[in-house]
């Protein structure tokens, strides 16, 4: 090791204290700082008025923002914004404002109970509320509409790489299992003019999708269809998604789901299950520190898991389901499953 390496004393102090960013930059993203930074750079002054913050205050919060790449100075102390920290910004094309907000406003309590969850297994919206974690949205309407924002910010992301991994020729019509505000089906249906879609999530899911596939141009083809997929799931399509779902649960919710989708399907269909997959080895790459960090967000949160390819072939075979191909789509993979025995007469 030479005198410029870091100890691993250096290192892990480094990792521990990390959390300094994550605050750093919700607090930047709860004030819209890089909505008024993009309109031209500025010092710390003429800011703190129009955000009601302390000027001493925000010129700190301002020069922390420069050492990890979200503002510049000028020799004159006006900040201004990389491009890294555009993507701050509420209305920019890839903004993660949203994700910024509820990473850490709504999950930073949840994280500090991560020993709770470890102690006890559970899930920390679980013991608070004795709820399933997705039942805080239905009753707080600002919550759940930032959640949709937050997972449409990074839906979009993942979407891109999706629809480039597979191949959707010859598909009619698709069903968006938990599809949020329809930012993978939006992709999916812009593709191809005589493709159409549904669009099938909770009440307070849809509220955003109706303006988001309008922006698009794909209102006139997609269905918005609401209801509880542990019910039922909607029939006539012949490619149904579950993107990002099947991790929300534990193993006996995520089979149930994976079972109403199938007896939803037809003898032709396919399903498309869109997820990290965790690998059998884990190394210190950033690759798989983002998928056990997803895995414990899971933990924490909805009280689900992150699963290896292995494990979801698993669970696909149970509720009556074989993967027929895994094809690898950026951060995440999609596993085609088609129906492998016929649905019982109870199912039909």
């Amino acid at each position: 090791m030479t005198d410029d390496e870091p100890t691993d004393a250096a290192r892990l102090l480094a990792l521990i204290n990390a959390s300094w960013i994550s605050q750093a930059i919700f607090v930047a993203a709860e004030l819209g700082l890089a909505d008024r930074l993009a309109r031209g750079a500025s010092r710390a002054e003429p800011l703190a008025e129009p955000l009601a913050v302390d000027a001493g205050a925000l010129h700190r919060l301002l020069r922390a923002l420069v050492t990890i790449g979200i503002c510049r100075e000028s020799e004159g102390g006006a900040f201004a914004l990389t491009p890294m920290g555009h993507l701050l910004a509420s209305d920019g094309p890839r903004s993660l404002r949203a994700w910024a907000r509820w990473w850490g406003g709504h999950l930073w309590p949840v994280w500090g109970d991560l020993l709770g969850s470890v102690k006890t297994g559970i899930s920390a919206r679980q013991r608070s509320s004795g709820r399933e974690a997705t039942g805080m949205l239905e009753d707080d309407s600002a919550a759940a509409d930032l959640f949709h924002r937050a997972m449409g910010q990074l839906t979009r992301v993942e979407a891109e790489q999706v629809v480039r991994a597979y191949p959707f020729w010859g598909v009619t019509t698709v069903v968006d299992v938990g599809g949020g505000r329809g930012e993978l089906l939006g992709l999916i249906l812009e593709a191809d003019p005589n493709r159409r879609g549904i669009l099938f999530d909770r009440p307070h899911a849809l509220l955003k999708a109706e303006q988001h596939l309008q922006s698009i141009g794909v209102r006139d083809r997609c269905d918005l269809v609401a209801g509880d997929f542990f019910d039922r799931v909607p029939r006539g399509g012949d490619l149904y998604i579950l993107k990002s779902i099947i991790h929300d649960w534990n193993d006996e919710r995520a089979t149930c789901l994976l079972e109403c989708c199938r007896q939803a399907m037809g003898p032709a269909a396919r399903l498309l299950v869109v997820e990290r997959l965790l690998p059998e080895r884990l190394t210190t790459s950033a690759t798989d520190r983002a998928i056990v960090q997803s895995d414990l967000h899971m933990l924490i949160g909805p009280g689900g898991k992150e699963r290896s390819e292995s494990e979801l072939r698993l669970l696909a075979q149970r509720a009556g389901l074989d993967v027929r191909r895994v094809l690898p789509a950026g951060v995440v993979s999609v596993l085609e499953a088609r129906t492998s025995s016929p649905p019982s007469p109870r199912e039909s």
